[in-house]
């Protein structure tokens, strides 16, 4: 994606990174986490603003910090992090609510072109199949791999 982002930090693994919004409501903490599930070589992409207090994604806050595409951005950029040391990982992603769900389908939408010079997207249908991804489809949730 040609978007302007932000810098982040990664841990070792590069499994969590971390970053700074900047906004109209100030500068907030977000959270990027790749965590393996119950099948070997899946990782659920988790994404919030990052609890200082206890150091976990907080992902239902809605921020509305005025930078969207930024944020977007460099989530997408963590991907290419995370499969670039994991190149054979499959990486699963969902909203915590369907607004959130629908608006990350409008991102992979917005930027499928480019996304698929790199990877494998399919979305989630609700029959539990996963499918390509198909424009103006609504989907549960949304799996990439990277291509090789």
């Amino acid at each position: 994606m040609n978007y302007p982002r932000y810098d982040y930090s990664a841990g070792n693994e590069l499994n969590i990174f971390e970053f700074e919004s900047i906004g109209n409501k100030g500068k907030i903490k977000k959270i990027v986490q790749y965590t393996e599930m119950s099948i070997k070589g899946y990782f659920n992409l988790g994404f919030g603003d990052l609890d200082l207090k206890t150091r976990e994604i907080n992902d239902e806050i809605i921020t509305n910090n005025g930078d969207g595409q930024k944020v977007l951005a460099t989530v997408v950029s963590t991907l290419y992090s995370f499969t670039g040391k994991n190149p054979d990982a499959y990486v699963y992603a969902t909203g915590s609510s369907e607004s959130r769900t629908r608006l990350y389908r409008m991102g992979i939408t917005n930027n499928l072109e480019e996304l698929k010079k790199d990877f494998f997207v399919f979305g989630l249908r609700n029959d539990n199949v996963f499918e390509s991804f198909i424009v103006g489809e609504d989907y549960l949730g949304f799996l990439v791999t990277r291509k090789k």
